[in-house]
């Protein structure tokens, strides 16, 4: 569907997916300012007090570039809410969004109408992340303006269906923004998302490897090292089942070929986990489309790496339309 403004001023139609103790500040400015958007959890900033500095920076940063380069503007910036009864900071937080009028609010592990109108009121739009139709269906029921399908093999918490499946069944009946996540990591990839129907491809591990991530060296290096083989699904962590880097288990003193599960009415989400080893600080959340991320670099070089494929990717189609056709 055509994009609304301001989401139709993109380099690349790219989200960059907030990242548990990864995303901040210097990491959606540049993602923004390259060209596509960034996002962060509300709860990245602490203590909450920070969330108002983070924006204000934001804010600041996005709109000195675009006055210095009008003829490339940097794209919008989103936050992504926890919705969810663990998060006792979600009132505040939605209250200093509302201060700053973010664009785009990323919304997990609950729907909430009144958390969908709050955001209309200040004119920004929604879009909420599910793992199947189902919630799909209750996500737009209740006012989200667009959805975010997780698929196999998407980084951090993530379903198990096959993005085809996922996208076949949520365009039977929605014609809204789509936002498709799972092991997206290269510009072939992105155009991939598009052909299957969705607006957006929800991109996150390879901004993890970036150096404007706030991660470890030893986080990015395993990232650049990895391949799909070293991503372990499980819900020891959080109570909710994502992919991790099996390497870090292994660190952590775990056997990531027989972890427990856990009980899913403890979930604790960025803050401890179910183990004395805290998920996304000991434990780091991955997705299996890592072999695409091949060195830390800057988050620019990344983007104009991306453009450089996506844009050769779509020629190489068109030549074998071309030749179908001949």
């Amino acid at each position: 569907m055509p994009l609304p403004a301001p989401f139709d001023r993109l380099r690349l139609p790219v989200i960059g997916s907030p990242l548990f103790i990864v995303s901040g500040p210097e990491l959606v400015i540049a993602q923004c300012k390259a060209g596509i958007i960034g996002s962060f959890p509300a709860l990245n900033a602490r203590p909450s007090g920070m969330l108002d500095e983070w924006l204000h920076r934001i804010t600041e940063e996005l709109a000195a570039h675009n006055r210095d380069n009008p003829d490339r503007p940097a794209a919008p910036y989103a936050v992504n809410q926890i919705v969810h009864k663990t998060n006792n900071r979600l009132e505040e937080d939605m209250e200093v969004c509302a201060k700053w009028q973010v664009p785009m609010t990323i919304t997990s592990l609950g729907a909430r109408e009144d958390i969908n109108n709050a955001v209309h009121a200040w004119g920004g739009i929604v879009l909420h992340d599910v793992i199947n139709d189902r919630f799909a269906r209750k996500a737009i029921e209740k006012g989200a303006d667009g959805l975010i399908p997780v698929a196999a093999g998407a980084g951090g918490h993530a379903g198990t269906l096959s993005p085809f499946a996922l996208m076949q069944e949520i365009r039977e009946w929605f014609d809204g923004l789509v936002a498709l996540s799972g092991s997206i990591a290269c510009g072939h990839s992105i155009l991939a998302a598009q052909a299957m129907g969705a607006d957006f491809a929800y991109i996150g591990t390879p901004w993890i490897a970036t150096k404007e991530a706030n991660a470890v060296d030893g986080y990015k290096n395993s990232i650049v090292e990895g391949r799909a083989d070293d991503i372990v699904y499980s819900n020891l962590f959080t109570g909710v089942h994502g992919n991790y880097l099996r390497p870090s288990i292994v660190a952590a003193g775990l056997d990531p070929d027989n972890l427990p599960q856990s009980d899913p009415s403890k979930m604790n989400f960025g803050s401890g986990g179910n183990t004395e080893a805290k998920a996304w600080k000991d434990i780091w959340g991955s997705g299996q489309g890592i072999n695409a991320v091949k060195a830390v670099e800057s988050v620019a070089d990344r983007v104009d790496r991306m453009e450089s494929e996506y844009n050769r990717a779509r020629a190489e189609l068109a030549e074998k339309a071309r030749m179908a056709l001949a």
